[in-house]
């Protein structure tokens, strides 16, 4: 868990407030003593199946300082302050079943870093490998995979239909103890500016969040993903009711691109700013007190294209009301490249405008082709707009991509005779094969066959 931790915090629900607040299946009658009493277990028999404990095991290299009276049998001390030093670690998360049927797992992406192997254990005692098949650091995402029949995946809620008073409910494994679940509220939402992650669009509760629970499920009372638990706020890493969960929608949008392209490729807007505070409302004679204040908007943008200009306050995504310029920086980089959204400014006038923007490619869109394969270094890969293979954007030379033939301008899109559409299934079938690869590869007019190994 990153810098954070939660108290055990139980929802106490009076028989008549509870029976009328809680949906059917979350609040099945339970007798005790000719009394009935309300009950979350019918919901989490369904649904805690499906959150899962993730063991890693894997080595990172430390730095270790060499003493000062043995520095001279180092050489040069002034380029021998240390040393690196391989050191094994194990560690201890968990982990929520998006797919029963290809074995998705979605995770926190600090939960797997520099992992050499990754162990599922599920609910009934199973213990499976999993395949790392993407991840983001920005957004502390990343997604698995494994091969098992009688998965049970969690359902998705729609996060941007939770309100701040909702009950939720956290299940995971802290501190190596196995499942638990421990429930809340939602405290807040659409928290930034933690600098916990670069792109934060938090929900808060005081459900038990601790060491442990990263990755694990935040579900509401029907039994639905509403977050992904990442992160607790606490001193000396102490439990205080503070914990954060990446919203499910934002979640589906990163898992989306992970699967498609093998990694998280972002859209951008084009704009830069800051959010509005009430010095800056009264400087710029603004009838708002929330939003993000466009300082500025390159050129050619996605936002010049549309029309938003510098001046503007940026009030509302797809309807959905915007507090901070951190807030808006989160909803934009969890939205893919190409993607068409409404945007709501207020102008100095004090008029309304909502603007259908198409988010652009980031600079960063294209990848180092080494990611993929030892053979494509020194490519620059990226997916065709039309879906029709992957064009390589740049080559560089004398590099091992140009000796196996690859050029500029060239669209791969076939491997060993099998269509391959894009980035994520190119990665896919290279992990999951070894050997030798033909690329099947259409050079303007002409189709050919380059040989890697």
């Amino acid at each position: 868990m990153k810098n954070l931790s939660v108290l055990i915090n139980t929802v106490l629900l009076s028989s008549s407030i509870a029976m009328a607040s809680l949906p059917v299946q979350a609040a099945m009658p339970q007798s005790l003593n000719g009394q009935t009493m309300p009950s979350l277990a019918p919901m989490l028999e369904q649904v805690t199946p499906g959150v899962v404990l993730i063991s890693v095991r894997g080595t990172h290299e430390v730095q270790q300082r060499v003493p000062d009276a043995f520095k001279f049998f180092f050489g040069n001390p002034r380029q021998n302050q240390g040393q690196q030093k391989e050191r094994e670690f194990r560690g201890l998360g968990s982990g929520v079943i998006l797919d029963a049927d290809k074995g998705y797992i979605v995770t926190n992406s600090h939960v797997i870093n520099d992992a050499d192997e990754i162990q599922i254990t599920l609910k009934d005692g199973r213990q499976l490998e999993a395949k790392k098949i993407g991840g983001d650091e920005a957004s502390d995402i990343a997604l698995l995979q494994i091969v098992a029949d009688d998965l049970i995946a969690v359902k998705f809620a729609d996060s941007d239909r939770i309100r701040v008073g909702d009950f939720a409910v956290a299940i995971g494994s802290p501190f190596g103890l196995g499942q638990t679940v421990t429930s809340g509220i939602v405290s807040a939402l659409g928290r930034s500016g933690l600098n916990i992650e670069n792109y934060e669009d938090f929900i808060q509760t005081d459900a038990a969040i601790n060491s442990g629970n990263s990755g694990g499920a935040l579900i509401n009372l029907r039994g639905e993903l509403i977050g992904i638990n990442t992160a607790i706020l606490g001193p000396n890493g102490g439990n205080v009711g503070i914990g954060f969960a990446i919203p499910s929608n934002m979640v589906q949008n990163l898992v989306n691109q992970i699967i498609e392209f093998g990694e998280v490729r972002r859209g951008v807007l084009g704009v830069a700013g800051r959010s509005v505070t009430s010095e800056i409302a009264k400087a710029m004679e603004l009838d708002v007190s929330q939003g993000g204040f466009v300082e500025q908007v390159t050129k050619d943008s996605a936002a010049d294209e549309a029309g938003i200009r510098a001046g503007d306050v940026i009030i509302k995504i797809n309807g959905k009301m915007i507090k901070t310029f951190n807030e808006l920086r989160g909803k934009i980089g969890s939205i893919g490249a190409g993607k068409t959204i409404k945007i709501t400014v207020i102008r100095k006038d004090g008029k309304e405008k909502t603007y259908d923007v198409t988010l652009k490619k980031s600079e960063m869109a294209k990848i180092e082709a080494v990611s993929l394969h030892r053979m494509l270094d020194g490519a620059e890969l990226e997916n065709d707009d039309k879906g029709n293979g992957i064009v390589v954007a740049e080559i560089a030379e004398n590099s091992p991509a140009a000796s196996v033939g690859l050029r500029k301008g060239d669209v791969i899109n076939g491997i060993n005779r099998q269509r391959i559409n894009n980035i994520g299934e190119l990665r896919s079938y290279l992990n999951d094969h070894k050997g030798v690869f033909a690329l099947n590869v259409q050079r303007n007019n002409s189709s050919l066959f380059l040989m890697i190994r």
